[in-house]
């Protein structure tokens, strides 16, 4: 376009603009003319409306132009505080080798070079035959640390950019009894730089749960909504709306395809007769295709701070779920451990709560072990705060938790006739139990000491007389009468 005509467009884009500019100024003054002739209680009642118009407009504006709130994303801690904390489970005598061998496969999987990709979706809606037309022909292993009859099987070959690539087809989600399966599934998808979420529709609520999910652990994500040669045009369009608007603007891209597959159909032959006939369905997958590629682009070392944020927060997240239970199991055995020694220093109280100063050393040991085991520092002052409130709930609550003493004494005939000391026992047993467990669980939840809190589960729990938990306290006693 030359330059003598540039100007002559642009002088005629001026020249309209101006005319619209002052045609509109001259309908709007025509239109206030006329709005002066009209009596003052009409020209009120237009104005109100008119401002309300615009405050609306006004408010629908700013609330569609705010800043969109950024959605919650996993923030993996430092590697060097997880490797810690891996290596004090390990010194408390706890399995820590996958943790330890997840940390392996980050390093070798960034060394490697190579961008792996995890198809990832519930069952049956062709995942593997999704794969088996991305990278036809492909060598397939199976990844040992599956352990299952149902392991990650990965693809080597090439994306459609050239770049060396790994596939992993990962065991399909939402099947009945299948957790080990998903939770396979899940940490594939985490060590993957990016996931190809594929479902056959529009998204149930699990499959928006799954999506949450791998957007919360930022994975960049393709769905793929996948066998849409069964469907028109229009509904295969409408299918897309749907799918974008419930994911929410997690994914980077929203595409049909189809993986192709067998086909079964009987054809009629001109001398009249019959056959079925089977043949393979073209895969179509060029969309998707192009969505990797522009994924892909960045290539492994463009997309492997992602990669390593998403490992290094979900090994966050089992190394705190290894360390919850390696405390619930020792909390256990601190808690059966003073209720033994309770039902010892028992056999010589006349009342179960009134000598619970005497057991007072006892109990402010629980309290102190417990609040070791859970990493929080207590004082005295706070100890004794506790015990004075477990002191008031325990002899408030006497004649409670002698009947549910001797609840348990009736499953136990040898036992209940031996005497008032052994009601005693059992009765110490249940409040020491139950503050030590009300104790454990205030200290795993708010990660403090909260007098309030640990006694009113104190309360709750003096008052279960369950038959499960009356026979495991009855038991323990026996087996400390037994051992004295």
């Amino acid at each position: 376009m030359s330059r003598r005509f540039r100007l002559l467009v642009a002088a005629i884009g001026i020249t309209a603009l101006a005319w619209l500019l002052l045609a509109t100024l001259e309908r709007a003054l025509s239109m206030a003319q006329r709005f002066m002739t009209l009596p003052l209680g009409i020209r009120w009642l237009i104005g109100v409306v008119l401002a309300i118009i615009a405050a609306g407009s006004l408010i629908a504006g700013l609330y569609w132009l705010r800043p969109r709130k950024p959605r919650p994303q996993a923030k993996a801690p430092n590697r060097l505080s997880i490797e810690e904390r891996i290596e004090g489970l390990r010194g408390r005598d706890v399995n820590v080798e996958s943790l330890l061998s997840e940390l392996t496969e980050l390093d070798r999987r960034q060394l490697s070079g190579r961008i792996h990709l995890a198809v990832f979706g519930e069952i049956s809606v062709g995942k593997s035959a999704l794969i088996s037309a991305l990278v036809p022909g492909a060598p397939a292993r199976s990844d040992a640390r599956g352990g299952t009859t149902r392991e990650v099987t990965l693809y080597e070959g090439s994306s459609p950019g050239g770049q060396e690539w790994v596939v992993a087809d990962v065991p399909g989600s939402a099947e009945a009894g299948g957790e080990a399966h998903e939770r396979l599934a899940r940490d594939e998808a985490l060590r993957a730089h990016a996931v190809v979420y594929v479902c056959a529709g529009d998204l149930t609520r699990s499959q928006a749960e799954e999506l949450h999910w791998l957007g919360y652990f930022g994975k960049p994500l393709v769905i793929a909504v996948n066998k849409a040669d069964r469907w028109t045009t229009t509904e295969r369009d409408a299918i897309l709306v749907r799918v974008r608007e419930h994911a929410d603007g997690m994914p980077d891209a929203v595409v049909a395809t189809s993986a192709g597959g067998e086909e079964r159909f009987t054809r009629r032959l001109p001398d009249g007769s019959v056959e079925d006939v089977r043949r393979q369905r073209k895969p179509d997958i060029d969309a998707l295709r192009e969505a990797i590629e522009r994924l892909a682009r960045q290539g492994a070392d463009g997309l492997e701070a992602q990669r390593a944020n998403a490992v290094l927060a979900g090994l966050h997240e089992r190394t705190t779920e290894s360390e919850s239970a390696f405390r619930t199991a020792e909390a256990e055995r601190i808690v059966t451990r003073y209720s033994r020694r309770a039902i010892v220093g028992a056999m010589a109280a006349v009342a179960p709560g009134t000598d619970l100063i005497v057991q007072g050393a006892l109990a402010a040991g629980l309290v102190r072990d417990l609040a070791r085991l859970y990493e929080v520092t207590v004082g005295d002052i706070e100890i004794e705060a506790l015990l004075r409130e477990a002191r008031m709930t325990v002899r408030t609550g006497t004649t409670v938790v002698l009947a549910i003493a001797g609840n348990g004494l009736k499953a136990f005939p040898g036992l209940g006739t031996l005497g008032g000391g052994v009601l005693h026992a059992v009765a110490y047993a249940l409040i020491f139990d139950s503050l030590g467990h009300a104790l454990a669980a205030t200290l795993a939840e708010r990660g403090r000491l909260d007098g309030e809190e640990a006694g009113q589960k104190l309360r709750a729990l003096l008052a279960d007389g369950s038959a499960s938990r009356l026979q495991r306290l009855t038991e323990l006693t026996r087996e400390v009468l037994r051992d004295r």
